[in-house]
């Protein structure tokens, strides 16, 4: 198993006329085909992937728009040899982030995991509101 970290993951979505990142784009994007291929066992981390999500879309880096950007990275993740603990969730995630690309990859994955049965979210954050499945923990006042 290849932990991948997140500037494996930006090589193969965004390349650069500097040599050295050229070359290491090829790199990382041979053992993603590797690993679609069932050639090689990879995961990764939310941590990375939200990393990642950010640096793409992010006006001070790549500017992609959330649309390209969680379609990127669904390839990645839905890749045969792309091994994660809730790859169903991170699908998801990609899924809501798409759908609503004001709340941000992380708070998508956050409601992506709300939206498993018997889970409540506790958050004072309003942009949840708008996403259907997700069970709403009510705070209790402390007074």
């Amino acid at each position: 198993m290849i932990f991948l970290d997140a500037n494996v993951l930006l090589r193969t979505l965004a390349d650069d006329d500097d040599p050295i990142i050229h070359r290491w784009s090829r790199q990382a994007g041979a053992l993603l085909a590797q690993a679609d291929r069932g050639e090689a066992d990879l995961t990764t981390s939310d941590a990375v992937l939200a990393e990642v999500a950010f640096i793409l879309t992010a006006k001070s880096h790549y500017r992609l728009p959330v649309s390209e950007a969680a379609a990127a990275l669904a390839a990645i993740v839905s890749s045969r040899g792309v091994k994660l603990i809730d790859k169903r969730s991170i699908l998801r995630a990609l899924d809501l982030w798409e759908a609503h690309p004001r709340i941000g990859f992380v708070d998508a994955l956050s409601a992506a995991y709300a939206q498993a049965p018997g889970m409540q979210l506790a958050s004072f954050d309003t942009d949840f509101n708008g996403i259907s499945g997700i069970s709403r923990w009510t705070f209790a006042d402390p007074d």
